[in-house]
Formats: C-alpha cells, sequence, structure tokens
C-alpha cells in the first residue's frame, strides 16, 4: 500500500475508506441527540420456569432511565408470525419461561452502558428448572423435556414429500446404501457484532418506530417487526448503514433486538443504543441449524442413482424463529444436487431444543444436504467398487435445462466439463502417489471430491412447503425473486444508483457501477453507487437483501434495466441537438451520444435538456432522468398443488477436490491442496469472483475442521468465548488452492450471471470429510459427523482400539 493512502486507488470502491478507517460502521454513527444506551439480562438458565422477575433496584438505580421485563413485553408485543401453525409462540424475551441460555428476560436503558450493566446485576430472577434437551434426536424421544408445553410435541414442522417411483427403484436395486450423518452448528461470527439504535415515538398519526441496526436482510423481516410491534409496516422505518461488519446471513436474526429496543425506547422516552458483546452473540444470536440425516440411495449394479431418500432433521434452536425453517427447504429444488435423480423422497422435519435459535448462515441448507448426499456417493462408490469420481462421473446431469423431480430447473452448465478441470488442476495422479508413499510408511493422506450445486436467487415460495398445499390459502400464495434498483442522472450528467440489497463487504457498490457505466457509455468515475438502505426511501421489496446469492443474478439484472431506461430518455434527447437524428440510431459512447455519420454531443449536455429544456424534447418522451427498475422472473412461482417448486432462479456448480494429510503422533490435520472449479455463469469481476471463492472456502473450513457450538449435558453452552469457539486463521487457511472457472452464461439473467458467494461453504466441508475419511480407512474408521480435528482423530482412534 503506498506510502499516502489518498493516492490509492483500489480494486473495489469501497475499500479506501475501510482499509483507512474511514468505515461507517453503526458505533460510529450518532443519529438522534438524547440517545441513552441499554444492557440485556439474560437467562443463565438453559430451560426454567420464571417465577418471578423484579426490577425494583435496577429501576431505583442512579441514571437508570427505564426497566422492561416479561410484563412489559407481555403487555406491548405480540408474538412473532411464525411460517406454521404449531403452537409455539415467540416474542423478544422469556415471558413465562426460558428456553435456552442467553435468552433475554430483562432490558436496563442508562446514561451509560457502565451505569446500565451495574443496574442489569440488580435485576432479581427466580427460577424453577427444569430439564433441558439440546439435540436434535434427543428432542424428539419420547419423555424428552417439553420446550413448549401447548404444542404438546418438540416437533415444529414435519413433512414428507415423495416423487416418481421411489419403492419400486428401491426393490429392484442391485445396492441399497444408507448412510446416517450429522452437520454441526456453526456461525458465521462477523467482525462487528449486532447493534441497534431505536427511537420509538408518538405523533398525530400514531406511533412509529425508526431504528438504525447493522442488519443485512431479508426483509421479509420487517412485517415480522411491525407485527410484533401492531403497528403497520408504515410506521416502522429501518436504516441500514453502509458498513454493517460483515454478516453472511446471520445478522437477519437481529430483528427481536430491533423490536425490544422499540420497546426500551417507548419506556424510556428517548432513542436507546444496544451494541452487542462477542459473549452474547456467541451464546444468544443465531447460529446455522445443525442437521441429523439419514440418506438411502437405491443403485443399479453400474452404479447409477434410480432413487434417493432423505430424513432432515433441523435443530432450530428454542424457537422456530423467522426466517427459519429455511434452512430445511432453501435447496429443495437442487436436493438431488448434480445428479440425474428422478424418484426422490423426504422427510423434513424441524425439532426445537434449549439452545439459541437459528437463522441463515452462508450456504444455509447446502451445506447440510452436500454434507449428506456427498458422504453417500462416497458410500456408493465403496459398495460399487468404482473410484469417487467415477461414480459421480457416472451419474451427472449432462442435458440444459435439466428439471428435478422436486420441481427445481437448472438453467445452464456444464458439469462434466468442470469436474474435469477440476481433476486436472488438482494433479489427481500425483496427489494419489503422495497417498500411496504416506500409508507404505504409516502415514494418513487422503483425498475427497465434491459436486454441489449452488442456488442463487432464491424463490422464497420454498417456505411455503412447510404447509401441506390444502392448508395453504388460496390467493395467498408466496414467490419471487424480486429486486429493485433507483436510478438518476444530475444536472450535469453524474449517475447516481440506489441498492437496496444492503452489502455486507460483498462489493455490490463495485459492481453496479461498473455495470450501469457500461451500460451508460460512461467512465466509471461519472457514476457513483449507494447503498445505505432507509426503507422509508430505498426502494425495496420482501425479498430483498443480500442473501442467497442474490446480487449477481437479481440486483445486476435491474441495474440493466434501470439504465436501459435512462439511456432511452438520454438518446431522445440528445436527437434534440443533433438536428431531429432518429433516436434509434444513437449509442452511448465514452460520454458521447454519437450517431454514425460521426456527429455526437456529450452525455452531459443530452441530459442538460431534460434538466433545462424539456419543452424541446420530442413528444411522448418523459422529462424524467431517473428510473425505478425492477427484476421479477417469472421463473420463480410458487410451489404447486404437488409441493413442487423452483426454489431458486439460477443453478451454478461447484467442483471441488480437497486432499489432506494427518500427523500420526500428534493427529493435527493439514489441507495440503485444494482445487476448486466453479460455474457462475457470466463473471461480473474476476477479483471480487475469486474473493468470493477464497472466503467461502475459509468458512467452510471453519465448520469443517474448528468451529461448533456444543453445550454440556446440563444445557450449558460450552463455546461462548474465542477460546472454546474456534475460528480459522490465515495460518490455518495458508494451503496449496488452485481456482479456475467454467462459464456457462444463464440464459434468465440479461448479463448472463448466476451467484458465487456460497458454493464452497457448500462443498468444502464434505469435501474436507470425504479426505479425512480416506485418509482414516484403512484404518477402518468412519466419518459421519462434522468438525473434524486432532480431538475428534483421537477419540475415534481410542473407540477402534477397546472394540
Amino acid at each position: 500500500m503506498p506510502e499516502h493512502p489518498e493516492h490509492w486507488t483500489p480494486s473495489r470502491d469501497e475499500d479506501a475508506a475501510l482499509v483507512t478507517g474511514r468505515g461507517a460502521f453503526l458505533d460510529d454513527l450518532d443519529p438522534l441527540p438524547g440517545t441513552l444506551v441499554a444492557a440485556v439480562v439474560r437467562s443463565n438458565r438453559p430451560h426454567a420456569r420464571l417465577r418471578s422477575v423484579d426490577l425494583t433496584r435496577a429501576r431505583a438505580h442512579p441514571g437508570v432511565a427505564a426497566v422492561i421485563g416479561p410484563d412489559e413485553v407481555r403487555a406491548a408485543l405480540r408474538p412473532f408470525p411464525l411460517s406454521t401453525g404449531v403452537p409455539m409462540p415467540y416474542l423478544p424475551t422469556g415471558v413465562d419461561k426460558v428456553r435456552f441460555v442467553g435468552e433475554p428476560i430483562a432490558v436496563v436503558v442508562a446514561t451509560d452502558r457502565y451505569v446500565a450493566e451495574d443496574a442489569a446485576e440488580l435485576v432479581t430472577v427466580d427460577y424453577e428448572d427444569l430439564g433441558a434437551v439440546t439435540a436434535a434426536r434427543a428432542a424428539l424421544e419420547p419423555g424428552a423435556p417439553l420446550l413448549h408445553t401447548d404444542a404438546g410435541t418438540n416437533v415444529a414442522t414435519d413433512r414428507t414429500f415423495s416423487f416418481g417411483p421411489v419403492e419400486e427403484r428401491f426393490a429392484d436395486a442391485a445396492h441399497v446404501v444408507t448412510g446416517t450423518y450429522d452437520f454441526p452448528r456453526y456461525s458465521s461470527v462477523p467482525m462487528e457484532c449486532y447493534s441497534v439504535i431505536a427511537h420509538w415515538t408518538e405523533q398525530s398519526g400514531g406511533p412509529s418506530v425508526e431504528a438504525w441496526a447493522n442488519f443485512h436482510g431479508p426483509f421479509s423481516m420487517v412485517p415480522v417487526m411491525a407485527g410484533a410491534l401492531g403497528l403497520p409496516t408504515s410506521q416502522v422505518r429501518l436504516h441500514v448503514p453502509a458498513d454493517i461488519g460483515g454478516s453472511f446471513g446471520i445478522k437477519a436474526g437481529i430483528y427481536p433486538y430491533v423490536v425490544l429496543m422499540a420497546l426500551a425506547s417507548k419506556h424510556a422516552g428517548t432513542p436507546v443504543r444496544w451494541s452487542e458483546d462477542r459473549v452474547e452473540h456467541l451464546m444468544a444470536s443465531s447460529t446455522g441449524a445443525d442437521r441429523a440425516m439419514t440418506f438411502s440411495a437405491a443403485v443399479a449394479a453400474d452404479g447409477t442413482i434410480t432413487a434417493l431418500r432423505t430424513d432432515l432433521i433441523d435443530n432450530v434452536g428454542a424457537y422456530l424463529r423467522p426466517p427459519e425453517p429455511s434452512t430445511l427447504y432453501r435447496c429443495y429444488g437442487n436436493i438431488t444436487g448434480p445428479y440425474t435423480i428422478d424418484a426422490v423422497q423426504i422427510r423434513a422435519r424441524a425439532v426445537v431444543t434449549n439452545t439459541m435459535p437459528t437463522g441463515l448462515n452462508r450456504g444455509f441448507g447446502g451445506q447440510q444436504l452436500y454434507f449428506g448426499l456427498e458422504r453417500l456417493l462416497d458410500e456408493i462408490a465403496d459398495a460399487t467398487g468404482l473410484d469417487v469420481v467415477e461414480v459421480r462421473r457416472r451419474n451427472l446431469v449432462t442435458a440444459f435445462p435439466h428439471e428435478t423431480a422436486t420441481g427445481g430447473v437448472y438453467d445452464s452448465g456444464d458439469y462434466a466439463a468442470a469436474l474435469e478441470l477440476a481433476v486436472k488442476n488438482a494433479d489427481l495422479p500425483e496427489l494419489e502417489k503422495r497417498r500411496d508413499e504416506a500409508r507404505a510408511r504409516g502415514g494418513c493422506y487422503g483425498i475427497g471430491t465434491a459436486l454441489v450445486v449452488d442456488p442463487s436467487g432464491t424463490n422464497i415460495g420454498y417456505v411455503g412447503l412447510a404447509t401441506p398445499a390444502e392448508q395453504r390459502r388460496p390467493g395467498r400464495g408466496k414467490s419471487g425473486s424480486t429486486e429493485h434498483v433507483r436510478m438518476s442522472v444530475d444536472l450535469q450528467g453524474t449517475v447516481t444508483v440506489l441498492l437496496g440489497s444492503v452489502p455486507q463487504g460483498q462489493g455490490h457498490a463495485t459492481v453496479a457501477r461498473r455495470i450501469a457505466a457500461q451500460r451508460l457509455g460512461l467512465p466509471p468515475d461519472r457514476v457513483r453507487a449507494v447503498i445505505d438502505m432507509d426503507t422509508a426511501t430505498t426502494p425495496w421489496t420482501v425479498t430483498s437483501g443480500s442473501y442467497s446469492s442474490r446480487f449477481a443474478p437479481l440486483v445486476t439484472s435491474a441495474v440493466v434495466a434501470a439504465a436501459d431506461t435512462i439511456a432511452t430518455t438520454v438518446k431522445a434527447a440528445a436527437s434534440t441537438l443533433l438536428d431531429g437524428a432518429d433516436p434509434a440510431e444513437l449509442s452511448l459512447v465514452d460520454g458521447h451520444v454519437v450517431h454514425p455519420d460521426g456527429r455526437g454531443v456529450t452525455f452531459r449536455h443530452a441530459a442538460g435538456v431534460v434538466h433545462w429544456d424539456p419543452a424541446a424534447l420530442p413528444e411522448g418522451v418523459p422529462a424524467r432522468l431517473y428510473a425505478e427498475a425492477e427484476f421479477s422472473p417469472r421463473e420463480t412461482r410458487a410451489a404447486t398443488a404437488d409441493d413442487r417448486i423452483n426454489s431458486s432462479l439460477c443453478y451454478g456448480f461447484v467442483a471441488e477436490i480437497v486432499a489432506v494429510s494427518i500427523d500420526p503422533d500428534t493427529l493435527e490435520i493439514t489441507v495440503d491442496r485444494v482445487s476448486s472449479v466453479h460455474d457462475a455463469g457470466t463473471v461480473l469481476d474476476q477479483t471480487l469472483l475469486d474473493g468470493q471463492v477464497h472466503g467461502a472456502l475459509v468458512h467452510g473450513l471453519g465448520g469443517a475442521g474448528y468451529e461448533e457450538f456444543t453445550h454440556a449435558p446440563s444445557g450449558q453452552p460450552t463455546s461462548a468465548t474465542f477460546l472454546d469457539y474456534l475460528c480459522p486463521t490465515s495460518a490455518e487457511a495458508g494451503f496449496e488452492l488452485r481456482t479456475d472457472h467454467v462459464v456457462t452464461p444463464s440464459p434468465l439473467t440479461p448479463l448472463g450471471a448466476k451467484g458465487c458467494g456460497e458454493g464452497s461453504s457448500m462443498s468444502f466441508p464434505v469435501a474436507y470429510a470425504n479426505a479425512v475419511a480416506d485418509a482414516l480407512a484403512p484404518h477402518g474408521i468412519t466419518v459421519t459427523s462434522l468438525p473434524l480435528h486432532g480431538e475428534v482423530l483421537h477419540r475415534k482412534f481410542t473407540e477402534k482400539e477397546r472394540s
């Protein structure tokens, strides 16, 4: 980096402010005068009835403006609307019971954080302890503690789907291969934890709430918040700053705290700020769902998979907190991965336990799905005697578009080419030689393969699958992958692009600005992108937000549409300066509007006609240089009566090969080489694409080998600090990485782009597991769960010796 940062030209628009300490995170902002500070009183019990909550001493503490607890929450707030009809009401605090360690009980508002924390310690809670359960399968056992008594069960949703002749295929199979697997609960560990500023005001039109939060979407949570507050959505205004310190899904779970701080503000009579600390975040924010699952395949003698059965059990924590059960259904359309399997049976359950509620985490649903599916493919290879790569080759989808048994429509791809490129780049013969040499000297070395279909542009209609078709109300279906963009041109011809996608570091401003510039024939410095979100002024829909890799396929398509609308008006305006030239013959090039005969005017002057001389415009041309454009693909419809749905608009592909070595003395696992090939359609920015691949790989490495939320038998969390919740660092990510790309443009988006932000977070964990399983195979040790590290391997070797 240059000595003088002001002379540095970054590759991304967003970088300069971040690397020079000029980022605008919520703790850097002070939008409202007189804001007080909140501290949250949390449960220290995993499951207990609240006999009493005494707030008296806390309210009397000097500097305290307000204290609210279960009584205030019960009186003022409605339970959040849920996706299923099971009576498991969810409020932002426990009111009758607490159901996980860290669940909020009360909020103290004071002059500063120190006073608020001191007063919080004066809140007295009388608990009646109840039995706790923390694992999905245990919660299903007869006699397991019930978290929600009125429900009479710990199962929040339970649905079974069947497509094609599943039973017949299993009856006729040469091989039936079954595996039972467990995927761990882990998080995104953002640099900045949750942060909220909320202000409740009473106005002539009724109460309203204005809030600032480092919330990344989806904005389907705005009506959820409004419903809990008993307000129309027009009375709930949410701001999201440009910098939110990372999320990758986890900050979608911040909305209960927005509601809670709004109520605290109502009682304090002032704006209220709350900033979460790291222990609170690791104990009580949100995690990805851990899944217990069983996969079975009917397999022909030649290794062809003819039918698939899955039994998926997601542990969603203490409440089925919206947008769950998204993790169960997000990959419904691509449940068969890249394989041609036309007979499928699925059982999908979400189970509540005494753990923090779950939500979105990078690759949500896909991480869990592919761990089971791709571990099963290796077991099919063992059963048939085929090589692990060959068994995958024989089952790959080869013709596009391809419709899956569950209704997904894969738009484009060349899976075979991507697999062959991954094999070539990995130098598989060399890796096999390393494995043979390691085994000859008594060492452990393994090679793992994983192939995944990478969905992007989620169709929110998949959430409807949690409700049986006969119970879905006619005319109340849900579908869509809509994104909006607003674009304008000022008096000097500078273009502004206003995005509602709420990025968290992916470079949305950089790409949107460049696409708009290219489309309008302008140098990039004549276009600026704005990514601050204000739900009162920024265009958005309930599907908006930065999740499910929506930006590349959806937001950029809206940018194209808006730019094309602006271009039409600018050309018409330019025609008045070019002696009435036909606007259809004009082109936008290098900041000019030019005619084929060489005549031209500057873009700025053409735009000036609209601002300064609108009466000169051709008849029927609007005097308007702003456009609000939407991209709303019709391919993402609501679920059908027979429970089929195209659960995403676009489907990319990842082929990944991972090689690992295991130290025979310490059992430490070291990643040796990774070959990763991605097909994300048209590449919009190579640097940003590579960054997403690298980031997703390391995120996947965290869940594969380090990160896991664990609990003691009592239900107490045992990983609420970085001493116990381990994250990979640059030292652990120093393996040899060979990345490459295959490009099959999507026919469904104007630029042919698909998403790419999640692929390796879904493929790497299982490729790593397959590699470790391969390394341990000579020792007769199997792999059915993650994470895998030295301590886990030590237990496996010890159990093997005892057996």
